[in-house]
């Protein structure tokens, strides 16, 4: 118990601040396995982006991670060389835990793992393809068309919106009479939405890594190349370029908050798990709106006022639907 304790608080809470403030209001019947789902993807994360060991040793990890957590029976992963080498404490412990996050899964009701294992298979998947791509950085690459970053945004969050939907939709609300096609498609551009908010704030960062999600059709029709971007002064250039997957991203996060409005209304906690990193991620774009999102400094990162503000502007709103359909679009 003392470890599952540690794992679903205070590592998880070190790990992503932000989504511990979801997890907490999240109904209690879905909130062990969604943090267990949220740890394992992390640690999946970790080591795909340890910089200081090579991809291919990172592929091998990862690859016989995705095993384990798909086989009960496959070897445990000796994550020992990775954690050393982790700048984040957080992150190092994270690493240094996975075993005991593995024994939580291999515990848990059936249909409950066989939803954490599909997730995590998608996303180790996209993060294995996403290190076949870019290597381990020394050179600049750039992801080739939109439907690239599309399929990419899918692969490592838009299947989360699938999965967080199997789960509460068995768990909290299964005999609601709900469009389930709309459903899960806007749970899928939930979660598509917050993947590229974190692309387009974290674009000078991923550039530095050898990393461009930004498609090469795209920056060409621009006459860019990706080395381009690594100058600040040609934001200008990239501007028409950048400012559509701004929109696109937008587009997708108002599917999201009409999620949330197909959530039956009574489901509260749930809305609120919702609504958060919704809100969240539109006040990241317009503060990537009003910035030259190629300068490294400073980090894009909304405050934590404005994090309290929407919480509390959500609290008295979300028992009354009119006030609720409002929130996004103040």
């Amino acid at each position: 118990m003392a470890a599952t304790d540690e794992l679903l608080g205070p590592i998880l809470r070190d790990v992503s601040r932000a989504f511990y403030l979801t997890l907490r209001v999240l109904p209690a019947e879905v909130r062990s396995p969604i943090a267990l789902a949220y740890l394992l993807a992390r640690t999946t994360d970790t080591i795909a982006d340890t910089q200081l060991v090579p991809a291919e040793k990172r592929m091998q990890k990862l690859q016989q991670f995705r095993a384990r957590i798909r086989d009960e029976g496959a070897p445990p992963v000796d994550f020992t060389h990775l954690a050393r080498e982790q700048d984040n404490e957080a992150e190092r412990a994270l690493l240094q835990h996975s075993g005991e996050a593995i024994a939580l899964l291999d515990k848990m009701e059936g249909a409950d793992r066989g939803q954490i294992q599909l997730v995590l298979e998608t996303i180790t998947r996209g993060q294995e393809l996403d290190l076949a791509r870019f290597g381990d950085g020394s050179e600049l690459k750039a992801l080739e068309t939109a439907d690239d970053l599309d399929d990419y945004t899918y692969r490592v969050a838009g299947c989360v919106g699938e999965f967080w939907t199997r789960l509460t939709r068995t768990h909290c609300f299964a005999d609601a009479e709900i469009d389930e096609q709309h459903f899960v498609q806007n749970s899928i551009r939930f979660g598509k939405g917050l993947q590229l908010v974190n692309v387009l704030r974290d674009l000078s960062h991923d550039l530095a890594n050898g990393r461009c999600y930004l498609p090469a059709v795209d920056l060409a029709v621009a006459g860019l190349q990706p080395e381009d971007l690594r100058n600040p002064e040609n934001w200008p250039r990239l501007k028409p370029v950048f400012m559509p997957w701004l929109e696109k991203a937008t587009d997708h996060l108002a599917a999201g908050w009409h999620y949330t409005l197909q959530i039956p209304h009574e489901h509260y906690r749930l809305r609120l798990a919702c609504a958060w990193p919704i809100l969240m991620g539109r006040q990241t774009l317009d503060l990537v709106h009003k910035a030259n999102p190629l300068q490294s400094e400073p980090r894009l990162k909304i405050s934590r006022g404005k994090v309290r503000s929407i919480i509390w502007s959500t609290l008295w709103r979300v028992p009354f639907k009119g006030p609720w359909r409002r929130v996004f679009s103040e």
